[in-house]
């Protein structure tokens, strides 16, 4: 798969601050909800093999070669987007990562652990932190696996979709009539209980955010609609 960006000129790459050692850090991030993945280090060949080609290469220090991400388990990154810090010695790479696993370990970011020992990661190793849609469709789809006395998301889900298709009819009602009032406090509000009450019936039907995210971003650039 190409990348979908239009690639920088390949003469940016001299102005770029490489240590003395000639490399340079990179982080890569999701193209769709924001998180952070990984951080490895990239040479003058690693990134001009990026930018050529619209896979990721890193340089690996231990081995000391370029490391095409995802050659051998099928993991691959490809480029989304480029950028580079306000001092040109970090670089940002927005990527679409190939089967969502991104470290070593299975896991699908290598930032899993907050504690003060360290585990093996993994498939079940807590995902990464997100964009607040993301997070709230976590909260939702840990509460409908999970349920909790008391919760609302869970009397939500309880009641099915007349309940929640009721709310989020009602919820679209106020909303219409916050825009009609131009007050943005009130539309911000109203639109942020859309959201939640729309992500309640997507998890209720096992549909995920991402499934949404993904449709946005396949729409993005499309062809304008007559």
């Amino acid at each position: 798969m190409q990348a979908s960006f239009q690639a920088p000129d390949p003469a940016l790459i001299q102005s770029l601050r490489f240590n003395d050692a000639g490399l340079i850090p990179a982080v890569a991030h999701d193209w769709l909800d924001g998180a952070v993945l990984m951080v490895a280090w990239m040479n003058r060949e690693a990134l001009e093999r990026t930018l050529a080609t619209g896979e990721v290469h890193y340089w690996s220090r231990s081995r000391r070669e370029l490391w095409h991400k995802g050659a051998t388990s099928g993991h691959t990154q490809t480029l989304r987007g480029f950028r580079y810090d306000c001092d040109a010695d970090v670089l940002l790479l927005t990527i679409e990562q190939r089967g969502d696993v991104a470290c070593h370990t299975g896991a699908r970011s290598c930032f899993f652990d907050d504690g003060v020992e360290p585990t093996a990661g993994g498939p079940a190793a807590p995902p990464p932190p997100a964009d607040a849609c993301t997070e709230l469709m976590r909260v939702i789809e840990d509460r409908r696996d999970h349920p909790e006395p008391g919760s609302y998301t869970n009397k939500l889900l309880e009641g099915g979709d007349n309940r929640i298709l009721k709310k989020i009819g009602e919820e679209s009602a106020e909303f219409v009539m916050a825009c009609k009032d131009a007050n943005p406090a009130e539309i911000a509000g109203e639109a942020a209980d859309i959201v939640f009450h729309l992500q309640v019936a997507l998890a209720h039907h096992g549909v995920s955010w991402r499934q949404v995210q993904q449709v946005l971003a396949e729409r993005r650039g499309a062809p304008r609609r007559s």
